[in-house]
């Protein structure tokens, strides 16, 4: 029991997964509980996924200072 909740919790971990989840809860709750506007909304949505890229940008230039990094630097 323990392992499946640490399966279902792991993705958690993941700061892409959490803005996700939020973006899609927000957009959920402007859907069917809050009185906002279409570009309310789209802006919820945009913020969202503009987040996502820059992580997953941020992620992919740390993975490439690591492959490129001069054994010779002392770090």
């Amino acid at each position: 029991m323990i392992a499946i909740v640490k399966r279902l919790v792991k993705p958690l971990a993941s700061r892409k997964v959490r803005v996700a989840l939020v973006t899609v809860i927000a957009a959920y709750a402007a859907e069917y509980g809050l009185a906002l506007s279409e570009q309310i909304i789209y802006a919820i949505l945009g913020v969202g996924v503009a987040i996502i890229l820059g992580i997953a940008i941020e992620d992919n230039g740390a993975k490439q200072a690591e492959v490129w990094k001069d054994p010779g630097d002392g770090g």
